[in-house]
């Protein structure tokens, strides 16, 4: 059984192919603020990540931890089921003897290519059209205004990368929307990635999500492994691993 699994690990990890992953949502994009990059055709992505109490709903007023799984079902489409954890204490259960992370936060994230960059022009951005969290079955409500749904946006998003000599930008847009009256993502987004051509797996990101500045970067390690590192409000760290495996 131990070597299988070093078998396994070590055919992950001569996959090769890139990842942008989404440290709050599990989904592809920058660090909280959504792009419209989409990863290959059938790509599968697990992860976990570290979530300060700065970057998550007022629901957490602790640190949390999440995790997710990832699917590109087609090139166009992308769809996320991500968990974050509850503490036994911030839902009452403590007297009933429970304590620590005991419960957690489900939903479901999808995106939709609309538009593949290049296409019809050569100056033509990607364009991709997504939410997270859209329903909750508390009430049976489309895009809640309290509740569940924390996590709850809808969002378009632009992206462009722009050569710059031996160096290439990407430039992201979007537009946010949800009706939270807790958790406020409402009005453009915007965020600049840069890949070092001396060394493609480190990526450094700078965003504005609607409501906060932040600065992050990745890192992939070994074709298969893909670290994630964030400063939410340049002050409050988040960070992850995610593996990435491609299946077809």
């Amino acid at each position: 059984m131990v070597k299988f699994k070093l078998c396994f690990v070590a055919l992950l990890c001569c996959m090769s192919f890139s990842v942008s992953a989404q440290l709050t949502y599990g989904t592809t994009g920058l660090l909280h603020a959504p792009s419209a990059e989409m990863q290959r055709d059938k790509t599968l992505m697990i992860g976990g990540n570290f979530l300060n109490k700065e970057l998550t709903p007022p629901t957490w007023y602790y640190h949390t931890y999440n995790y997710f799984l990832n699917v590109t079902i087609f090139p166009w489409m992308e769809v996320a089921y991500t968990c974050t954890l509850f503490k036994a204490e911030a839902l009452g259960l403590g007297p009933y003897g429970y304590s620590g992370f005991t419960n957690q936060d489900r939903y479901f994230s999808l995106r939709l290519r609309v538009l593949k960059e290049g296409w019809l022009w050569k100056y033509m951005p990607a364009v991709v059209v997504g939410t997270s969290d859209p329903f909750t079955s508390t009430n049976n409500e489309m895009a809640p205004t309290e509740g569940n749904g924390y996590y709850s946006r809808f969002y378009v998003a632009a992206t462009k990368h722009i050569p710059l000599g031996k160096e290439e930008i990407g430039v992201h847009l979007s537009y946010l929307y949800n009706k939270r009256k807790d958790y406020k993502l409402n009005g453009v987004a915007a965020g600049i990635t840069y890949n070092p051509s001396f060394h493609p797996q480190l990526r450094l990101i700078a965003e504005y999500d609607s409501k906060d500045f932040a600065f992050g970067a990745t890192y992939q390690l070994f074709n298969c492994l893909h670290f994630q590192v964030e400063m939410q409000k340049m002050r409050y760290f988040s960070g992850g691993v995610t593996v990435n495996i491609h299946l077809k």
